[in-house]
């Protein structure tokens, strides 16, 4: 795991860890609002919330594992890694909004580029930093029960109960009691959706997809099976093997490849305008396989929801059934492969798209799988 990482609070030595990482160091003297964190900046708030963290007995008895303390502690330290990029004053008031959904996305780019770790443990880390504050907002949000159920897809709603805990005995501020109790709230809203100690369970993919894509959805109902065709929409890098892939595990169906299209349209990968036309090109041609009930596969990097969103809204539109599948592999292997293409991406290009990507969501597609160095890997 991370250098610095110890459940022992006697050998916890947060010099050495401030020394080793630059994020940890740009902590230093980012202010926080006096009324909820007296304790000063954010650089005392993550040391304090490190070292509750491993004093707490909860931690260190049977129930986390080791594999589980070591993905907390990282978490504490990664939590409020963005505030150093989101804080401004506001009407008087110190305020960091969306440091917790941007953290998730650096927390990702650390632990993928510059201290490599498995995928899934990763996951869980950036899925932790981006929910860390849930447990005390969860009652806030529009659908609390969608929410909790939402966070269990990827992380124990005990693990984000332990980091919240720990995030409040690691300040000093008047509301405590309040918090804690809102604490309370969590865990027992999480066992009544019974999602505390393991994720919620849906009768099928299909039935997932169903209910975070409506308001009006219940976890347990499960829609009948209907669609007429299977689209398959890739998600990956540039070098990440998605040719290799459908060669050796969809090889009888037919290919949509933006890269084949923007080439016969000589468009150049970071021309924004041109790809534009590309899409559009590769929707109509799209329209004329769901016309017919052609399942077929869509190619491309589509590494944001929004760029995702466009094949899979017009698919689901034509009746089809959308399985979404990210591949990856390590970053080193990524530049290799990259290289060694037939049209290699240029360097700068490649760590634009790595700054860029957006996980795909569980819940994304009618279904989804995570390829890692060609092993399927079961974040649920």
């Amino acid at each position: 795991m991370i250098p610095g990482y110890t459940s022992d609070i006697n050998k916890f030595n947060w010099e050495e860890i401030f020394k080793n990482y630059p994020w940890v160091q740009d902590m230093r003297g980012v202010p926080q609002d006096s009324i909820h964190h007296m304790e000063g900046h954010v650089e005392t708030h993550t040391r304090m919330v490190v070292e509750s963290l491993i004093s707490d007995s909860e931690f260190n008895s049977d129930s986390f594992t080791e594999e589980e303390r070591q993905l907390l502690f990282v978490s504490a330290l990664l939590h409020d890694v963005e505030k150093r990029s989101t804080t401004f004053e506001e009407d008087g008031r110190i305020v960091s909004p969306g440091h917790a959904k941007k953290g998730e996305k650096t927390a990702r780019l650390i632990l993928y580029r510059d201290i490599p770790i498995p995928f899934l443990q990763r996951e869980k880390i950036a899925k932790l930093v981006r929910y860390h504050g849930l447990p005390l907002w969860v009652l806030e949000k529009p659908n609390p029960n969608k929410a909790i159920i939402e966070s269990s897809l990827y992380v124990k709603n005990s693990l984000i109960h332990e980091l919240a805990e720990a995030d409040i005995n690691g300040r000093i501020c008047q509301d405590a009691n309040e918090l804690f109790d809102r604490l309370d709230l969590f865990r027992e809203l999480a066992m009544d959706n019974k999602c505390w100690m393991q994720s919620k369970e849906f009768p099928s993919t299909l039935a997932r997809h169903e209910y975070f894509a409506k308001d009006e959805c219940y976890p347990d109902y499960d829609p009948f099976d209907d669609k007429k065709c299977e689209v398959y929409v890739m998600c990956g890098f540039p070098g990440t093997g998605k040719d290799y892939f459908i060669e050796h595990n969809l090889p009888d169906l037919p290919v949509l490849s933006l890269d084949a299209l923007r080439l016969k349209m000589k468009i150049k990968p970071d021309d924004t305008s041109g790809t534009g036309q590309v899409i559009q090109q590769a929707k109509e041609t799209a329209k004329e396989y769901l016309r017919k009930h052609q399942s077929f596969i869509w190619n491309g990097t589509n590494l944001t929801r929004q760029v995702r969103q466009q094949p899979i809204d017009l698919c689901a539109s034509y009746g089809a059934k959308v399985k979404l599948i990210y591949l990856e592999v390590p970053y080193k292997r990524l530049k290799h492969q990259n290289l060694n293409r037939e049209y290699p991406v240029k360097e700068e290009i490649l760590e634009r798209f790595i700054n860029k990507l957006e996980m795909p969501h569980i819940f994304e597609a009618h279904d989804v799988e995570y390829i890692v160095e060609g092993e399927k890997q079961n974040i649920l």
